[in-house]
């Protein structure tokens, strides 16, 4: 989703949070200049009526609020299978972080902080809305410090059906309300109890009720009282905790009667004249266990005499069936301590057998209904056995230990993700630690392992935006992401391969994570190709990997360097690292430039004592450059050296004559002397015999030196044979 563009106006900048339902980015609004907060339904649900129903009734829901202490919502879209909601983005944290970094809060920021949510409850109840899921996560706090209540994700307006989903409870287990946790209608005074744990958590830093499961924690909230907020933090002030109390009270007719009441309470809590107030006390709840007395089978009802005494038969009653009349006799004859009275009986028994054939009969039907319910109350009367503990088992062992001990398994299993639990595990069953009728039903609640999430394809993609990706699904960086970097044609910092592979499922909390990351082509050292023929160049360059082709290969004129040798290589210098396989251009001399001159200095010098041996050093300067060493020799008797330089225009040359290490003499001429015809000129150095060197002169410089500091930008080489710095002989050349 990084760098995605949803509707063609959100730009996705980076992952920031997420939950059950949705995943929640930071994204930039192009129309509007603005960053805003987007919610995207998990890709998993997106197939699932029953969350698209729930994710619709969030947007519908908070889209109806607009309160300084609700975060505000903006769009809602659908892009193919991606559903969002574009809300206001709060920079800051959100009030579970905050309490985990430096809970307990002083009491005066924890009302402040619980007033703003009550006023945020107070106008989502005047709109017939009920949050539901009033939760540290969902409290954001700006870094003005404005309180945002935000995420209405289960939230749905009051309607007369009920709010409870058929079969579950959705919402956070810790900050339930008994009546939620029951899975009956919730309304206004859950939202108030689970402001009162909220409360309660900002001021001890711990929450009321922990267990070892949902289920267990649902049960406490029902069943346990919590340990009070002073016994926990003593310097909460009675007239906060007085607040917490109420407001957690089981029986929600205890609780306060609207957002609005618990409001005005928290606003007045800190005065000086409440600080100390009476601890608030509470009637019995009326769904505490009572003790009846026990009913004795000696017990009758005290009924007055007169009650079983029959009336007279009025003479109207002569018309009666004598059947019916006897059956009346019958029932009568049945209660206890009856005295019959017939005022007209004069002392004669009249139709005594039929009353005695119904009374036998009656008797015979009773005694046949005793018979058949004790034959049935003998069929019924199955044997007991232990139920088998099996939590912690995986589902099939459970399964077969349940059916070993003459009980059954309910069907279908309940299948959970619990993060804590792997996956297959049993986490829950419907009895244990009791003996139930042989052939019971058991339920089992197994656990699907963690949430899984599915893996991004990040081949191509940049390393960083894979971590920020990974570590808003809640993996570490440090101990589950790696990364190895290789030598590749791709930019450097870029995913090669990954591991998992893209589309494996996998779970955040204990999955690794291996990247192969291009850092780049290898690079070698430039070798140095100036001063080589083309052929050689081409062959220094394809034994380091690199390429060299014709064309990139250009010929220019050149003072240093002699026809078909290198004289520049572009791009990369001698040792500067270049990656492998790189093109290389080279600039090839073409030799000097065309309005160069060539001169010969005829040098012809004796050694300074004849018949002796003396070492002759020869310097000289032109385009090429300054004080080029032309060579030594060793000479006996007078020789000739011709000393070749070159010169461009506006320039001079000049041949310097070194004897026995002392300078004797030197000669220069102008790019205008030869112009105008000069094309040679000499320079003659006598031995002591035949004229010595002026003692006046410098050794080094000479006084007939006329240097002149026109030099050539870019000094070239002549023929190699025309200059040789180890002394080599130069007898002969032009």
């Amino acid at each position: 989703m990084i760098g995605h563009q949803l509707g063609g106006r959100y730009e996705i900048l980076t992952r920031i949070g997420g939950g059950g339902m949705a995943l929640v980015y930071k994204a930039h609004d192009i129309l509007l200049n603005r960053n805003v907060a987007v919610k995207v339904l998990r890709q998993q649900f997106v197939h699932d009526e029953e969350f698209i129903r729930r994710f619709r009734r969030e947007a519908q829901s908070a889209a109806s609020l607009s309160h300084p202490n609700v975060v505000s919502i903006y769009d809602v879209g659908q892009e193919e299978d991606t559903h969002y909601i574009v809300m206001e983005y709060i920079e800051g944290h959100n009030l579970n972080e905050i309490i985990h970094e430096r809970a307990p809060l002083q009491a005066d920021e924890a009302v402040r902080i619980a007033m703003q949510i009550c006023d945020a409850l107070e106008h989502a109840h005047q709109n017939h809305i009920i949050h539901r899921d009033i939760k540290p996560h969902n409290i954001l706090i700006g870094k003005n410090g404005r309180v945002k209540v935000t995420d209405f994700g289960i939230a749905r307006a009051v309607t007369s059906s009920t709010i409870t989903q058929t079969g579950s409870v959705v919402g956070s287990v810790h900050y339930f309300s008994p009546e939620h946790a029951k899975g009956i209608s919730t309304g206004e005074k859950s939202d108030l109890y689970s402001l009162g744990i909220v409360l309660y958590q900002m001021l001890t830093g711990k929450l009321p009720f922990f267990g070892e499961s949902p289920i267990s924690v649902a049960l406490k909230h029902l069943q346990e009282e919590f340990e009070e907020p002073r016994k926990v933090n003593p310097h909460i002030p009675q007239s906060v905790e007085n607040v917490i109390l109420r407001a957690m009270r089981k029986n929600p007719n205890e609780r306060y009667q609207s957002a609005r009441e618990m409001l005005t309470d928290l606003d007045t809590c800190l005065k000086p004249n409440r600080l100390s107030e009476q601890k608030v006390m509470f009637s019995s709840d009326l769904d505490e266990t009572r003790v009846m007395p026990a009913i004795r089978g000696d017990m009758r009802p005290s009924v007055p005499q007169s009650e079983y005494e029959l009336t007279p038969v009025p003479p109207a009653a002569s018309s009666i069936p004598p059947l019916e009349r006897g059956s009346k006799a019958a029932a009568a004859s049945s209660q206890p301590d009856v005295e019959w009275k017939d005022e007209k009986s004069n002392g004669k028994p009249k139709g005594w057998k039929r009353p005695i054939t119904i009374v036998g009969i009656t008797l015979v039907a009773l005694a046949l209904i005793i018979w058949g319910f004790l034959a049935l109350v003998n069929k019924l009367d199955v044997p007991e056995v232990d139920v088998p503990y099996v939590v912690g088992m995986d589902e099939a062992a459970a399964r077969a230990k349940i059916e070993d001990a003459g009980l059954k398994v309910q069907e279908p299993v309940i299948h959970e993700f619990m993060g804590d639990v792997p996956a297959g595990q049993v986490f829950e069953q419907s009895k244990a630690n009791m003996r139930v009728k042989e052939g019971s039903w058991i339920q089992l609640s197994v656990s699907d392992g963690a949430v899984l999430e599915k893996m991004s394809d990040y081949k191509g993609k940049q390393l960083q935006e894979a971590k920020d990706d990974l570590t808003a699904l809640g993996v570490d960086e440090e101990s589950q992401i790696t990364s190895e970097q290789v030598f590749s044609d791709q930019d450097p910092g870029t995913i090669i391969s990954q591991t998992p592979e893209f589309g494996s499922e996998f779970d955040p909390k204990s999955a690794t994570f291996k990247f192969m990351v291009s850092k780049g082509r290898e690079t070698i050292p430039m070798p140095n190709l100036i001063g080589h023929t083309i052929a050689e160049a081409k062959d220094i360059v394809k034994s380091n990997g690199l390429v060299l082709q014709d064309d990139d290969i250009l010929e220019e004129p050149s003072y240093t360097q002699s026809k078909g040798l290198v004289i520049n290589q572009d791009q990369f210098k001698p040792n500067d690292p270049v990656p492998k396989g790189s093109k290389i251009t080279i600039r090839v001399s073409s030799g000097p430039p065309k309005d160069a001159k060539n001169h010969t200095f005829n040098v012809t010098i004796s050694p300074a004592e004849a018949g002796k041996t003396s070492e002759i050093r020869i310097v000289y300067s032109d385009a090429r450059g300054q004080d080029i060493e032309w060579g030594k020799r060793q000479i006996q008797d007078t020789q000739s050296f011709p000393v070749q330089v070159i010169l461009a225009p506006n320039t001079e040359a000049r041949v310097t004559v070194y004897r026995d290490g002392q300078f004797v003499d030197t000669r220069t001429i102008t790019y205008e002397e030869l112009a105008q015809g000069s094309d040679s000129s000499s320079l003659t150095i006598p031995g002591t015999g035949g004229g010595e060197t002026d003692p006046g002169k410098d050794t080094e410089t000479g006084t007939e030196t006329n240097e002149k500091t026109d030099n050539p930008d870019q000094p070239v080489d002549g023929d190699p044979e025309e200059s040789n710095d180890n002394g080599g002989n130069q007898d002969g050349q032009q």
